[in-house]
Protein backbone atom coordinates (compact mmCIF):
# COMPACT_ATOMS: atom_id res chain seq x y z
CA UNK A 1 0.00 0.00 0.00
CA UNK A 2 1.25 3.25 -0.92
CA UNK A 3 1.53 6.02 1.93
CA UNK A 4 -0.14 9.24 1.67
CA UNK A 5 1.82 12.58 1.23
CA UNK A 6 0.28 16.07 1.70
CA UNK A 7 1.27 18.10 -1.03
CA UNK A 8 3.43 20.24 1.32
CA UNK A 9 5.41 16.99 1.75
CA UNK A 10 5.35 16.17 -1.81
CA UNK A 11 6.61 19.49 -2.61
CA UNK A 12 9.45 19.18 0.12
CA UNK A 13 10.82 15.95 -1.54
CA UNK A 14 10.80 17.45 -5.01
CA UNK A 15 12.52 20.03 -4.06
CA UNK A 16 15.09 18.12 -2.09
CA UNK A 17 15.41 16.06 -5.32
CA UNK A 18 16.35 18.95 -7.13
CA UNK A 19 18.86 19.69 -5.02
CA UNK A 20 20.33 16.15 -5.03
CA UNK A 21 20.18 16.38 -9.09
CA UNK A 22 21.86 20.31 -9.28
CA UNK A 23 24.57 18.02 -6.95
CA UNK A 24 24.78 15.34 -9.18
CA UNK A 25 25.33 16.88 -11.94
CA UNK A 26 27.73 19.07 -10.42
CA UNK A 27 29.68 16.14 -9.87
CA UNK A 28 29.14 14.45 -13.11
CA UNK A 29 31.14 17.27 -14.80
CA UNK A 30 34.39 17.09 -12.74
CA UNK A 31 34.00 12.88 -13.81
CA UNK A 32 34.09 13.56 -17.01
CA UNK A 33 36.44 14.45 -19.50
CA UNK A 34 34.75 15.45 -22.88
CA UNK A 35 33.70 19.61 -22.93
CA UNK A 36 30.19 18.46 -24.33
CA UNK A 37 29.60 16.35 -21.67
CA UNK A 38 31.00 18.50 -18.90
CA UNK A 39 29.06 21.70 -20.97
CA UNK A 40 25.80 19.44 -21.16
CA UNK A 41 25.70 18.55 -16.94
CA UNK A 42 26.25 22.22 -16.04
CA UNK A 43 23.82 23.28 -17.79
CA UNK A 44 21.42 20.53 -16.48
CA UNK A 45 22.66 21.09 -13.27
CA UNK A 46 21.25 24.78 -13.72
CA UNK A 47 17.92 24.26 -15.01
CA UNK A 48 17.67 22.08 -11.73
CA UNK A 49 18.46 24.69 -9.75
CA UNK A 50 15.82 27.19 -11.60
CA UNK A 51 13.10 24.14 -11.16
CA UNK A 52 14.14 24.12 -6.98
CA UNK A 53 13.33 27.66 -7.23
CA UNK A 54 10.11 26.94 -8.89
CA UNK A 55 8.55 24.96 -6.37
CA UNK A 56 9.96 27.00 -3.18
CA UNK A 57 7.89 29.54 -4.91
CA UNK A 58 4.95 27.63 -5.37
CA UNK A 59 5.55 25.99 -1.27
CA UNK A 60 6.06 29.74 0.08
CA UNK A 61 2.56 30.83 -1.58
CA UNK A 62 4.55 32.88 -4.42
CA UNK A 63 2.14 31.04 -7.59
CA UNK A 64 -1.06 31.72 -6.05
CA UNK A 65 -3.03 31.64 -9.31
CA UNK A 66 -5.21 28.01 -8.67
CA UNK A 67 -2.62 27.35 -5.72
CA UNK A 68 -3.65 23.85 -4.49
CA UNK A 69 -4.18 23.65 -0.46
CA UNK A 70 -0.24 22.04 -0.02
CA UNK A 71 -2.56 20.02 3.06
CA UNK A 72 -4.21 18.45 -0.20
CA UNK A 73 -3.81 14.07 -0.35
CA UNK A 74 -1.68 13.12 -3.25
CA UNK A 75 -1.95 9.39 -4.12
CA UNK A 76 -0.75 8.29 -7.09
CA UNK A 77 2.39 6.21 -6.27
CA UNK A 78 5.07 9.13 -5.72
CA UNK A 79 7.08 8.03 -2.60
CA UNK A 80 7.63 4.81 -4.54
CA UNK A 81 9.23 6.91 -6.93
CA UNK A 82 11.11 9.04 -5.04
CA UNK A 83 13.37 7.11 -3.32
CA UNK A 84 16.37 5.54 -5.23
CA UNK A 85 19.83 3.80 -4.20
CA UNK A 86 21.92 6.34 -4.41
CA UNK A 87 25.02 7.08 -5.91
CA UNK A 88 28.46 5.77 -4.66
CA UNK A 89 32.05 6.89 -6.34
CA UNK A 90 32.41 2.43 -7.11
CA UNK A 91 29.63 2.88 -9.80
CA UNK A 92 30.42 2.98 -13.39
CA UNK A 93 30.06 5.99 -15.25
CA UNK A 94 27.64 4.72 -17.13
CA UNK A 95 25.90 2.99 -14.22
CA UNK A 96 25.39 6.37 -12.71
CA UNK A 97 23.97 7.80 -16.17
CA UNK A 98 20.81 4.95 -15.81
CA UNK A 99 20.36 6.03 -12.63
CA UNK A 100 20.05 9.73 -13.48
CA UNK A 101 18.32 8.95 -16.28
CA UNK A 102 15.44 6.92 -14.57
CA UNK A 103 15.91 10.15 -11.65
CA UNK A 104 14.58 12.24 -14.17
CA UNK A 105 11.92 10.12 -15.48
CA UNK A 106 10.59 9.68 -11.87
CA UNK A 107 10.88 13.92 -11.89
CA UNK A 108 8.75 13.95 -15.33
CA UNK A 109 6.01 11.40 -13.66
CA UNK A 110 5.70 13.82 -10.55
CA UNK A 111 5.38 17.12 -12.38
CA UNK A 112 2.77 15.41 -14.78
CA UNK A 113 0.83 13.90 -11.92
CA UNK A 114 0.73 17.46 -10.08
CA UNK A 115 -0.33 19.01 -13.62
CA UNK A 116 -2.90 16.57 -13.62
CA UNK A 117 -4.00 17.43 -10.33
CA UNK A 118 -5.03 20.87 -11.13
CA UNK A 119 -6.71 23.32 -12.74
CA UNK A 120 -6.62 24.60 -15.61
CA UNK A 121 -3.80 28.03 -15.71
CA UNK A 122 -0.41 29.50 -15.28
CA UNK A 123 0.17 26.90 -12.60
CA UNK A 124 -0.29 23.59 -14.51
CA UNK A 125 1.06 25.14 -17.54
CA UNK A 126 4.39 25.55 -15.56
CA UNK A 127 4.39 21.78 -14.17
CA UNK A 128 4.04 20.48 -17.32
CA UNK A 129 6.29 22.47 -18.45
CA UNK A 130 8.32 21.41 -15.56
CA UNK A 131 7.46 17.70 -16.56
CA UNK A 132 8.54 18.15 -20.38
CA UNK A 133 12.12 19.97 -19.17
CA UNK A 134 12.35 16.40 -17.28
CA UNK A 135 11.64 14.37 -20.23
CA UNK A 136 14.59 16.31 -22.25
CA UNK A 137 17.08 16.07 -19.63
CA UNK A 138 16.49 11.79 -19.37
CA UNK A 139 16.70 12.18 -23.05
CA UNK A 140 20.16 14.33 -22.82
CA UNK A 141 21.73 11.95 -20.10
CA UNK A 142 20.27 8.72 -22.20
CA UNK A 143 22.25 9.94 -24.78
CA UNK A 144 25.38 10.77 -22.68
CA UNK A 145 24.60 6.62 -21.23
CA UNK A 146 25.24 5.94 -25.23
CA UNK A 147 28.78 8.20 -25.47
CA UNK A 148 29.98 5.86 -22.42
CA UNK A 149 28.30 2.35 -22.90
CA UNK A 150 29.05 2.07 -26.89
CA UNK A 151 32.15 4.39 -27.43
CA UNK A 152 32.89 5.16 -30.91
CA UNK A 153 36.01 3.36 -32.23
CA UNK A 154 38.16 5.28 -34.50
CA UNK A 155 36.88 2.50 -37.61
CA UNK A 156 33.46 4.22 -37.09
Amino acid sequence: MATQLTLKEVLEKAIQKEIDSNSLYTGLRQRVRNQASKDAFQSLARQEEAHQHILEDYLQGKSTEAALHTGLVVDYKITECLDQPEINPAMELKEVFLLAASKEKISHDLYKGLAEIHTNGNVKHLLEDLAAQELEHKHRIENLYTEVAFPQTDGG
